[in-house]
């Protein structure tokens, strides 16, 4: 593999990577009934939409027919992949969640 095709591959696996996290993270949400579009808007306001998100939308599932992705999980994947501000407003709605009554 010459240098152009391992950039090229370099560059394809990111693309693959990017798409996967953000399906786990439309299915988080769908599993916990929050609106993935409405949570990316308020980690980045100043984007435009987000077309990745629009398209994985499409291969989420009902979260009847959906496995379980733990918090921990969705956290650590953004993490992960530098999605700092949208970790953080998962974890807002984590701790929203699983916020104990006084």
């Amino acid at each position: 593999m010459n240098k152009k095709e391992l950039e090229a591959h370099i560059i394809n696996q990111y693309k693959q990577d990017e798409h996967m996290v953000i399906l786990v993270f439309a299915q988080w949400c769908i599993n916990h009934e929050l609106d993935p579009e409405e949570l990316y808007t308020r980690a980045y306001p100043l984007q435009e939409k987000n077309q990745t998100l629009e398209q994985v939308l499409a291969l989420t599932v009902p979260k009847e027919e959906a496995g379980p992705i733990s918090d921990e999980t969705i956290l650590n994947v953004l993490s992960l992949y530098g999605n700092d501000d949208l970790a953080f407003v998962v974890n807002e709605e984590i701790n929203k969640r699983t916020k104990k009554p006084d």
